[in-house]
């Protein structure tokens, strides 16, 4: 008996470690990394092989608040767009870097010094003598649009957008046609409206603090849809 309320107190002390923790990807009780990813803000690019183009240059750039952001440019094809962005969450296990995208799907990386080097579809290392291989540099986020869906709110000359992939709320930047389409959607109520819409994060400084913060920019394709939520 004293053996199982042991193994029963074991067993509730890991679950509630793991409770702890909102990043599904991330196991707090592995042992030490031996090359650890810090949790801030950085960025890498590398020209990784392409099956039909010249090389897809890739740009990767990963928040603190464990988001990241991901261009794609395929090189020496002779059709537009030729650039494309996503987004999504990161986690970090043991040894590997987890990126889920908008859509559920996950990529995996690992760390090799200050690069990352992409791993296959099962987080295993690729067999091959190309280059998939990501080096450190400092660049600003990606400005091609990317499909978003979020609640948007606005009060008092400022308008927030919570994303419905990553659950983070950011600033929205000042956008007059947006604000108009929220009243017109929203009626006699303030409460926050499902966004669809093609856009780009950047870093603004707020303008209370003077902090730089991150900020969604709608570009196109901004469509309100009351009485929806990020369930729907």
């Amino acid at each position: 008996m004293k053996k199982a309320i042991l193994t029963v107190a074991a067993a509730c002390t890991l679950f509630a470690l793991i409770g702890c923790n909102n990043r599904a990807e991330v196991d707090t009780v592995l042992a030490p990394q031996s090359e650890e990813l810090t949790p801030m803000h950085q960025s890498w690019r590398g020209v990784l092989p392409c099956a039909d183009c010249e090389g897809i240059e890739t740009s990767l750039f990963l928040e603190k608040d464990g988001t990241w952001v991901m261009n794609e440019r395929y090189q020496g094809v002779q059709h537009e767009p030729s650039s494309f962005a996503s987004y999504g969450t990161w986690a970090r296990t043991a040894d590997k870097l987890v990126l889920t995208n908008s859509e559920g799907e996950k990529s995996y990386y690992r760390a090799k010094g200050n690069k990352l080097e992409m791993l296959d579809r099962d987080g295993n290392p690729i067999e091959s003598t190309l280059n998939y291989t990501l080096e450190p540099v400092k660049a600003s986020l990606p400005t091609t649009p990317m499909a978003m869906r979020g609640m948007y709110f606005y009060m008092a000359d400022a308008a927030i957008f919570t994303d419905c992939v990553t659950g983070q709320r950011v600033a929205v930047a000042n956008n007059a046609q947006l604000e108009r389409d929220y009243a017109v959607a929203r009626g006699t109520e303030t409460k926050p409206i499902l966004l669809v819409v093609e856009g780009h994060f950047t870093l603004e400084p707020n303008p209370d603090t003077g902090e730089m913060t991150k900020t969604l920019m709608a570009d196109k394709g901004s469509k309100f849809i009351p009485g929806k939520d990020c369930n729907e």
